[in-house]
């Protein structure tokens, strides 16, 4: 990617369980051997670490006093509060690094979508859906981290987020994890071909082609 290019925001969102965070990794992977670099934006939240997460890492872990004065002074592009846990976005996180040319990628809940957007209206919004109530179902319950209840809050809480999903830019269904990734790649891919992204080349090369065809037609 050009050093002068922006980076682009991408939001990638699914229910619980959907497979988001392994999709976006390993897609990733793959933008990476295109040229394309990019970043996963680790978002800070009030609910505590389980045995397998790094601070910093995972997310950023902090208490709800120290997360509630950075909402107040609008550090979070987004914030949400979700099973009774408050998740954000480091703003200045994101525009560095969309500044510095590399994409970023959100995974974050349908709830914190809007929000992003009326600050980033060029955020390309991605929903992941899983196939069936049955994998999703199996998918939580085979994680060993939720009560057989909080699989039902999860499982319902995914219906209401399907229709919120509806309104995104794009959907992918991770069905099978190999061609839902080729989905995502692609998706990355041509969004960096849309042609407002490309203006500033583009200028440069019809101002050349322009320079150069004066020079050929002079006697």
């Amino acid at each position: 990617m050009a050093a002068a290019e922006r980076g682009v925001l991408f939001i990638v969102a699914s229910p619980s369980g959907g497979g988001k965070t392994t999709l976006i990794r390993q897609a990733m992977d793959g933008l990476a051997g295109r040229g394309i670099e990019s970043h996963f934006s680790v978002s800070h939240t009030t609910r505590a670490p389980r045995s397998s997460e790094t601070d910093g890492v995972h997310y950023h872990f902090v208490d709800r006093v120290a997360f509630e004065a950075m909402a107040t002074r609008g550090e979070f592009l987004e914030w949400a509060e979700y099973a009774g846990n408050l998740y954000g976005t480091s703003r200045a996180e994101v525009e560095r690094r969309l500044d510095g040319g590399q994409d970023v990628f959100l995974d974050i809940e349908v709830q914190g979508a809007n929000q992003v957007k009326t600050k980033v209206p060029e955020v390309v919004k991605i929903f992941v859906y899983p196939p069936s109530y049955e994998v999703l179902k199996e998918r939580l319950s085979s994680r060993g981290q939720d009560t057989d209840e909080a699989i039902q809050r999860r499982l319902r809480w995914a219906l209401r987020e399907f229709g919120v999903g509806g309104e995104f830019d794009y959907a992918i269904i991770n069905d099978r994890l190999d061609r839902a990734v080729d989905a995502l790649v692609g998706i990355c891919v041509a969004e960096h071909h849309r042609t407002h992204r490309l203006n500033t080349r583009l200028d440069a090369i019809r101002e050349a082609f322009r320079s150069a065809l004066e020079r050929d037609s002079t006697p």
